[in-house]
């Protein structure tokens, strides 16, 4: 009889359990479907974003290559061109661009491209220095000074390369004091690298101003590096 009992006892427990587990899920069941649905629509999303992303990458890589494969110069020019220079993704096309412009002569055309790049806001700030140097550099005597001042300053990444160009300008706009000053301040330049300072020092030689030797010892220097020399002994 207690047998039976227990059994029954158990047997309506069960029931209520599961009685309690099915209005559970018709309470929140539909939740559960929702997050599940939200989970795997978002891994799906994500999966075709970067997908997509990738094959995008892969057209460019192949249209810029394509275009660098060109051998005629006008055909080349052109292919590159059709690329986009616009944000990040288009930067590379667009110094690339800017280089063959220059050298077809299109030193204005070269210089827009580049500023755009270095107007572009999306691209690091890096980058966008390196285009607003390479358009002074393409224009020239024309070039802004002002930019290349601003390139100039302390921790810039290419200040001593701006300080470069700015001296150039000074010499082209018939400053020369002005030009050799800034070539020997970038000569004794601590952080001037070793191809720089060979570049600054040929055209310091050019100028007739080639880099200061080491100074000479003065007369009283002399004197007094001989009276502290020990004296020879004497001969016996």
């Amino acid at each position: 009889m207690a047998n039976t009992n227990d059994s029954f006892i158990d047997e309506v427990a069960e029931a209520v359990r599961r009685e309690r587990l099915n209005l559970w899920f018709r309470r929140w069941g539909w939740l559960i479907a929702l997050l599940v649905l939200a989970i795997v629509g978002t891994a799906a999303a994500l999966e075709w974003r970067e997908s997509r992303t990738a094959t995008a990458a892969q057209a460019r890589g192949d249209a810029l290559l394509s275009a660098l494969e060109t051998e005629e110069p006008e055909a080349r020019l052109a292919a590159l061109s059709a690329l986009p220079v616009q944000g990040e993704d288009g930067m590379v096309a667009a110094f690339l661009l800017a280089a063959d412009q220059s050298q077809g002569g299109e030193a204005e055309a070269a210089a827009q491209t580049l500023t755009a790049v270095a107007q572009d806001s999306s691209i690091p700030a890096v980058y966008r220095d390196l285009a607003a140097l390479k358009a002074a550099m393409v224009l020239g005597p024309q070039a802004d000074r002002a930019s290349l001042e601003a390139l100039a300053t302390p921790g810039a990444p290419y200040r001593l390369l701006a300080a470069e160009q700015l001296a150039i300008l000074d010499l082209q706009s018939d400053r020369r004091d002005d030009g050799i000053a800034g070539l020997r301040a970038i000569f004794e330049d601590a952080e001037v690298s070793g191809a720089q300072q060979s570049r600054v020092s040929a055209l310091l030689t050019a100028l007739g101003a080639p880099p200061e030797a080491e100074p000479a010892p003065t007369e009283a220097a002399a004197d007094a590096t001989t009276e502290a020399e020990p004296a020879a002994p004497a001969e016996e």
